[in-house]
């Protein structure tokens, strides 16, 4: 069965040509132009993936409502976003809401669809890996692998498929660096550095919101990051 995307994005020309690359590909793609239609499309049946624009029409943040919203309704819904907004700080507010990855609309297409690829096999995995994996305990934290759940302290951590990812790429080795390259690999992301970095900051704050004195992800200057076995 084809993967489903929904498309959003306002410029009918970009639109149409993002359109037919993801549908050249074999995706089944749904596209919308504005906030209201993505919304009432996306209430009716969530896809398999979707690709956001922040801006539509005057709407200049339309795309981080959509976000938030789908984020409440699913945390494993990949979400990327594709816009031209490249600042710094639009790309942490996009990952703080919840998206995956945060692409600017200079990116060619074979990088999209690589991207898109890697989100699709990092699904394909998880599936595959609830039905295979057993549980993961270090000290507090707990991975259910059956119920794509990540519990600190007997508290469930409320994660996005990305942030799953990593957590089970750093806790199978606790103690052991892993540099970005090797986290991205681990993790079955196609991500720049900053990204990575970004999904790391997010996840140490879901974790103190639960435990102010968490500090098991540690930054080891240069090399990359290590879940620290000293809680382990």
């Amino acid at each position: 069965m084809a993967r489903r995307i929904a498309l959003v994005e306002d410029e009918p020309d970009l639109r149409d040509n993002y359109c037919a690359a993801l549908r050249k590909q074999g995706y089944e793609v749904t596209a919308y132009g504005d906030r209201d239609s993505a919304l009432a499309g996306l209430d009716r049946e969530l896809p398999d993936l979707v690709i956001l624009d922040v801006g539509l029409g005057s709407d200049s943040e339309a795309g981080f409502e959509i976000c938030r919203q789908l984020r409440a309704r699913s945390g494993s819904l990949p979400i990327i976003f594709l816009t031209a907004l490249d600042s710094d700080l639009d790309t942490i507010s996009g990952l703080r809401l919840g998206a995956d990855d945060y692409l600017t609309k200079d990116i060619s297409l074979p990088h999209l669809l690589a991207r898109i690829g890697a989100l699709f096999r990092r699904v394909s995995a998880l599936q595959e890996q609830r039905s295979t994996s057993s549980r993961i305990e270090r000290g507090a934290l707990t991975i259910d692998p059956q119920a794509f759940r990540v519990y600190w302290q007997g508290e469930l951590v409320d994660l996005t498929l990305t942030e799953y990812w990593i957590v089970v790429a750093l806790a199978n080795h606790p103690g052991h660096v892993k540099s970005r390259e090797q986290l991205m690999a681990d993790a079955r992301a196609v991500v720049d550095d900053s990204t990575v970095t970004s999904h790391i900051k997010r996840l140490r704050r879901k974790f103190e919101s639960l435990d102010p004195g968490f500090d098991c992800i540690d930054t080891v200057y240069g090399m990359g990051y290590r879940w620290n076995p000293g809680d382990a």
